[in-house]
C-alpha cells in the first residue's frame, strides 16, 4: 500500500476514535420569577417576561418566600411587597431587595352611612384589612395619623377578594386594602362611598428580591441583571402605554382589563430603588417585631438586605 493511502487510513482511525464534540453549547436554564397571580403589581414582571421569551424567563405563583421553597420548586426573583421582605429575611437573612418595581397607593374605603367621613370617624367601627400584609400595616399608619391605636377599631381579617363585597353588604364599616379592591369598593358603595386616601401617610414599595447566593454565582447574575434591564423598559410600558400591559394582568389575574384600568392610576413604576427604602423598613420593622415577639433589627443590620449594586449594573446608575 502506498504510504499516502496509509497516512490517510491512520488519519481515519484517529479521528473515529476521537469523543464526539457538541456543535452547540447547552442552553441556559430559564430564569424563574416569582409573583402573586391576583396582584397588579406583578403586570411589570410579566411583561419583562414575555419580552425576553418562555425560553429565557418563567414566572411561577409565588413571591419572597419562594425564593426559598424546597429543591427544585425555588426560584431566583420574586417580587413582593416590602412587608413580605422583611418578614421572610428574618429567617432567611440572605434575601436581598434589588429593585423597586411598582409604589402602590392605597384607600380606606368607607360607608357614609356607618357615620364616616374621616379618619377620626373609624373609632369603634369594624375594618376589613387582610392580615400579616401591607394593607395591615397601611390601616395601622392611617389610624395612627388619626391618634387612634389598633385596638381603638375591630379588624376584621378577609381575603383581599372577599373585601369589596363585605363592604357592599355593610358586614364591616370600612375596608384597607391595595387595588383594584379599593376601587371596587367604592363601585360597589356608590353615592355611599368615602374614600380616604393614604397620600403621604404609606405607600407600598413593591420590589424585586432575589439571594446573595444568587447574585454571587455569575451566571446566575448575568441573568438577573438582564432581566432587571428588561423591567426597567417594562415599567416605563407600564406607566406610558398601559394598554400594552394589561391583557397580561387579567389573564395572571382574572380581572377584567376594565377593573385593570381603573386601579391602574393608583400605581408608580420605576425602575431602581427606591430613595427611602431603608426607612421604609426601618419604620415596618418597629410594626413587624412586636407581632412575631421579637426585638426590632437595627438599621445597619436592614441595610445588608439592600443591594443595589444589580440596578447599577443593569442600568449605569442609582437612584
Amino acid at each position: 500500500m502506498p504510504y499516502a493511502a496509509k497516512s490517510i487510513l491512520r488519519a481515519c482511525a484517529a479521528a473515529l476514535a476521537l469523543p464526539a464534540v457538541p456543535l452547540t453549547a447547552a442552553a441556559a436554564p430559564a430564569l424563574r420569577v416569582a409573583a402573586a397571580p391576583a396582584v397588579m403589581e406583578g403586570g411589570p414582571l410579566l411583561y419583562a417576561a414575555q419580552q425576553m421569551g418562555a425560553d429565557a424567563v418563567v414566572v411561577v405563583p409565588g413571591g419572597a418566600p419562594t425564593l426559598f421553597a424546597p429543591g427544585d420548586q425555588a426560584v431566583e426573583l420574586g417580587g413582593n411587597a416590602e412587608t413580605q421582605a422583611l418578614r421572610v429575611s428574618v429567617e432567611h437573612p440572605d434575601l436581598r431587595i434589588i429593585q423597586t418595581v411598582v409604589e402602590g397607593l392605597y384607600s380606606i374605603v368607607a360607608r357614609r352611612s356607618a357615620g364616616i367621613a374621616a379618619l377620626k370617624d373609624l373609632k369603634g367601627k369594624r375594618i376589613g384589612v387582610t392580615a400579616s400584609t401591607s394593607a395591615a400595616y397601611f390601616a395601622h399608619k392611617m389610624l395612627q395619623k388619626a391618634g387612634l391605636a389598633d385596638t381603638d377599631v375591630t379588624l376584621a381579617p378577609l381575603a383581599p377578594s372577599d373585601l369589596p363585597a363585605a363592604l357592599a353588604d355593610k358586614k364591616v364599616d370600612a375596608i384597607a386594602i391595595w387595588e383594584p379592591q379599593a376601587s371596587q369598593g367604592e363601585a360597589a358603595l356608590g353615592q355611599d362611598a368615602v374614600v380616604l386616601p393614604g397620600a403621604g401617610v404609606y405607600r407600598e414599595v413593591y420590589n424585586l428580591n432575589t439571594t446573595a447566593a444568587a447574585l454571587a454565582d455569575p451566571a446566575r447574575r448575568a441573568r438577573i441583571v438582564a432581566y432587571v434591564r428588561a423591567l426597567a423598559q417594562a415599567s416605563k410600558v407600564s406607566a406610558d402605554q398601559p394598554s400594552m400591559v394589561w391583557p397580561l394582568v387579567a389573564k395572571s389575574s382574572g380581572f377584567s382589563e376594565q377593573t385593570i384600568a381603573l386601579g391602574w392610576p393608583h400605581h408608580r413604576f420605576g425602575a431602581a430603588l427606591a430613595k427611602d427604602l431603608l426607612d421604609v423598613l426601618e419604620d415596618e420593622e418597629r410594626w413587624l417585631a412586636p407581632q412575631a415577639k421579637r426585638e426590632p433589627r437595627s438599621r445597619a443590620e436592614l441595610a445588608k438586605l439592600i443591594d443595589g449594586s444589580v440596578v447599577q449594573e443593569a442600568l449605569g446608575k442609582g437612584r
